[in-house]
């Protein structure tokens, strides 16, 4: 007798069907063992984290961390952690690498002497689907936070599940109006994904959404990336390859980029001026990618 196993329940699934059992049986403890064991299996783990967060159960990250740690199943970030093979734990280094930038940020701003608590606006630009937002809110709170993505589901997820504002991006900078300025423009790993031909531009933009006296901070790849990679830069520093982990956006618009120190430089002066580099700081964000932060006068 021949078995199709393909049609064959994984453990993960019934393990994820074993817990939603005990749960509909109003066994919270067994459910909660079971579905954390459920959370260990790849092909589960976003649906048994999700059941654990959404009825509070032993083991869930919102109880130990403080925040809302819901992640949606188009998150690309998320999708990065679970397929890399370095990633024991998928859930838990996602959450962590959230905060680990939160703190980067933290002592990025105390470095300039404008500390992030006492910023009144933030704007989290390629905002992505939370990632670092859920963190950001637990900070500040939702009504000064305001993210922008060029995807619209992670926009509406970041809207509907942290409580923030939110607006759609564009693929043009110049077609993108900004609803107000704000005090803080944060861009993390967008300039380490933007071809040559929109490079210049998105930072010509970002600078126009920052309020007189606030901060644009970005990152890009640097040289330690360029070696970790072995990419070759060109005469002006620069690398760009059509590939990313983002599922969502095409690869010629959003693919991965790296650029030497001097090639940034040279950007803030032809773009705003060089006069408005506030800091620098090489390797900042995950010992793996450089920091500028802009001042507008």
């Amino acid at each position: 007798m021949n078995v199709k196993t393909d049609t064959l329940p994984t453990l993960g699934q019934q393990l994820l069907q074993e817990g939603r059992d005990l749960l509909a049986a109003g066994n919270r403890t067994a459910a909660a063992q079971v579905l954390v064991r459920a959370r260990d299996e790849r092909d589960v783990v976003l649906a048994a984290h999700a059941i654990i967060e959404q009825h509070d159960l032993v083991g869930s990250f919102q109880n130990v961390m403080g925040l809302n740690c819901s992640i949606s199943d188009q998150d690309d970030i998320f999708g990065f952690f679970r397929g890399h093979h370095s990633s024991r734990n998928p859930l838990r280094d996602y959450l962590a690498d959230g905060w680990r930038t939160l703190s980067e940020l933290m002592l990025l701003l105390e470095a300039v002497n404008r500390p992030l608590l006492h910023t009144a606006s933030v704007l989290e630009f390629a905002s992505g689907h939370g990632r670092f937002t859920r963190h950001l809110v637990k900070a500040l709170g939702p009504e000064r936070v305001v993210v922008s993505d060029v995807v619209p589901s992670a926009v509406e997820f970041s809207r509907q599940t942290f409580g923030v504002q939110g607006f759609l991006s564009a693929s043009a900078p110049e077609s993108l109006q900004w609803p107000r300025q704000y005090d803080l423009v944060f861009v993390l790993s967008l300039f380490s994904h933007l071809p040559r031909s929109t490079w210049g531009r998105w930072l010509k933009a970002l600078y126009g959404a920052v309020a007189p006296g606030g901060l644009l901070v970005f990152s890009t790849h640097g040289h330690k990336a360029a070696r970790f990679d072995n990419v070759t830069l060109d005469a002006e520093g620069f690398f760009f390859a059509p590939s990313s982990e983002s599922h969502a956006i095409d690869v010629h618009e959003y693919g991965t980029t790296f650029t030497a120190p001097e090639f940034v430089l040279a950007r803030i002066a032809e773009v705003v001026g060089a006069e408005h580099l506030a800091h620098q700081a090489d390797t900042h964000f995950w010992n793996h990618q450089d920091a500028y932060v802009l001042r507008k006068p």
